[in-house]
Order: structure tokens, then sequence, then C-alpha cells
């Protein structure tokens, strides 16, 4: 089993910074391909950004230069740092991960870029 749980979303401005935490649990944290998801109201959930167990890293060319994923295996951590954050970049935020081919989610945490 592996529980994930997040931390960090809340409301912010336009062009405004956030860094989202999603801590998961587990001893083989470092052999878990790790994602970031997002759905708003009336659209479908998409994919933001992925990072492998190498730590090879992709992005949704809606975020790509403005977002960053990363990893901590010593803390069992994966981040998503958001900057020059726009309106349309506000959903729940879902964590991801990938463990011996199943799926598992975190509760999803709100995001809101607003004036």
């Amino acid at each position: 089993q592996v529980q994930l749980v997040e931390s960090g979303g809340g409301l912010v401005q336009p062009g405004g910074s956030l860094r989202l935490s999603c801590a998961a649990s587990g001893r083989f944290f470092r052999n878990y391909a790790m994602a970031w998801y997002r759905q708003a109201p009336g659209k479908q959930r998409e994919l933001v950004a992925r990072i492998t167990s190498s730590s090879s890293t992709m992005y949704a060319d809606s975020v790509k230069g403005r977002f960053t994923i990363s990893r901590d295996n010593a803390k069992n951590t994966v981040y998503l740092q958001m900057n020059s954050l726009k309106p349309e970049d506000t959903a729940v935020y879902y964590c991801n991960a990938v463990v011996s081919a199943r799926d598992y989610w975190g509760q999803g945490t709100q995001v809101t870029v607003s004036s």
C-alpha cells in the first residue's frame, strides 16, 4: 500500500508562485514514477508533470518554462514548483504514483489563482 499526502495549495495572485509537496509512504520510493495531475471545473483531468525513478522529467506544454517537478528521495517527497501562475492554472492538483503497475492517488489540493 502506498499513501500520498499533499500540501502547499492555496490562493495566490496572478504572476505569483506556489510550491506543492507530496509525501509518499514506502521503502522503495526511489523506484516510484511520480506525477502531478490537475482538474478544473468542467474540464477533464490532465497530466501536468512527470518524474521517473531516474529523475528524468516531462511537462505539459501549458506549463513548460513555468513549473518544475523534482524529488527528494531521502524525504520520500515530490515537489511541484509553480511560477508565473495564471488564472487558468486554477484547479485541484493531484499527486500520483505508479508502483508495480498500479496507480495511487493523493486526495487533491486546491490551487486558486485570482486577484
